[in-house]
């Protein structure tokens, strides 16, 4: 039973992450219909972060009188029924408007099965999780590029994501009644009893300030590539809108699979050691975007990109009761949570400004910016994580 919840599980994370990518590969064919500013993606984003934002602040109150599963399926069939809306908006207050119900069924997803498997199963099915995610975020622009070149235009692609997305939610609508019977698949060690940190204390704790800065600079280079990947291929390669949504999948590919070779590292590696290796990947990743190469290398630079960047999240997210204690490692999720929200919503608007007022060519060096200030913000972590010790 708890194999079989597991790979529902598994199944529900894939379709959270086909919407999170659909809308940035098929940005290009959407502003260029409707006549828009290329900047206009980020305001989308926005309101969609905003809902997910929200939903993840109330999503503790709404599971524990639901239930994780029956608050999944809703939100399956939540996001959807906004892809649907999503296809057949004419104009941007539409899109909009679908934004909110996509946000909300979003994050409540995202906290209630990040959740509950942190509670009931291993870490490395947490590393097995987002690499699912990556699959989902990896499906929906090939499907996409294949919709497009076959003479089809985005709509078709989002109605495509809609019937995979809605086949998602009746597997889990049909799995509700196992949610109740998996009791053994618990595996927690003793541990002291949570205690509740307020945000005012937690600002004191240099580690915490190093630890947000670290997700936001992460969350901006995963949120970027996903939404302005394509129109940079566009924009600054000369690619078809189609071809740049096929390549703009090789950095959701990379990303599955770097969350999926984390997850078999995690039997021999720490997850620190992990971090360092996917450090390495996204730094070479980034040089190579930055020089001016053939469009065919920043394919493979977006791969690299995926396949660095992927693992820090669920290690980072997994190292949490290790570098901060179990007791308070909630709270202080909690806050990570918010700084990768607060990054999701900002980093792109901030790029998507950029590339109005300058040019989308900017691209790689912003992202290599955001590198930097990952790697330095990881350099302070670790530091402060030492003295903390030491105290």
């Amino acid at each position: 039973m708890a194999t079989i919840l597991l790979i529902i599980i598994y199944i529900a994370f894939i379709g959270l992450g086909i919407p999170d990518s659909l809308f940035g590969a098929a940005w290009p064919a959407i502003y260029t219909e409707f006549h828009l500013p290329v900047s206009y993606a980020s305001y989308v984003t926005l309101v969609i972060s905003c809902g997910t934002v929200i939903s993840s602040l109330v999503s503790a109150r709404v599971i524990n009188r639901f239930g994780v599963g029956a608050v999944t399926t809703v939100s399956t069939f939540l996001t959807a029924a906004a892809l649907l809306g999503f296809s057949f908006s004419q104009n941007m207050l539409w899109f909009f408007l679908f934004a909110i119900p996509l946000g909300i069924g979003a994050g409540a997803i995202d906290t209630g099965l990040n959740n509950y498997v942190a509670l009931h199963y291993r870490a490395t099915h947490m590393n097995f999780l987002h690499c699912f995610y990556g699959v989902g975020v990896s499906v929906s622009p090939y499907l996409l590029s294949l919709v497009l070149s076959g003479g089809a235009t985005w709509r078709d692609g989002y109605r495509l994501a809609v019937g995979l997305q809605t086949a998602i939610a009746v597997i889990t609508l049909f799995a509700l009644p196992l949610w109740g019977k998996i009791k053994g698949a618990q595996i927690v060690e003793n541990a002291a009893p949570p205690r509740t940190v307020k945000l005012r204390e937690l600002v004191k704790m240099p580690a915490v300030r190093a630890v947000w800065l670290v997700f936001i600079a992460c969350c901006a280079i995963e949120s970027s590539c996903g939404i302005w990947g394509s129109t940079f291929l566009v924009g600054a390669k000369g690619m078809s809108v189609d071809k740049a949504a096929a390549t703009v999948t090789l950095f959701y590919i990379g990303m599955a699979i770097g969350r999926f070779l984390s997850g078999v590292l995690a039997a021999k590696l720490t997850g620190w050691q992990i971090i360092k290796i996917a450090l390495g990947i996204l730094a070479a990743a980034l040089i190579a975007l930055v020089l001016p190469l053939p469009a065919a290398v920043s394919g493979v630079g977006l791969f690299l990109i995926g396949l660095g960047n992927g693992p820090l999240f669920p290690n980072l997210t997994h190292l949490t009761p290790q570098n901060f204690g179990r007791e308070i490692s909630q709270s202080v999720i909690g806050t990570q949570m918010a700084a990768s929200y607060l990054s999701i919503m900002l980093s792109p608007l901030l790029f998507g400004v950029l590339a109005e007022h300058v040019n989308v060519s900017l691209f790689p060096w912003y992202l290599f910016l955001m590198l930097i200030l990952l790697i330095l913000s990881t350099v302070l972590l670790c530091k402060s994580l030492q003295k903390q010790k030491a105290a």
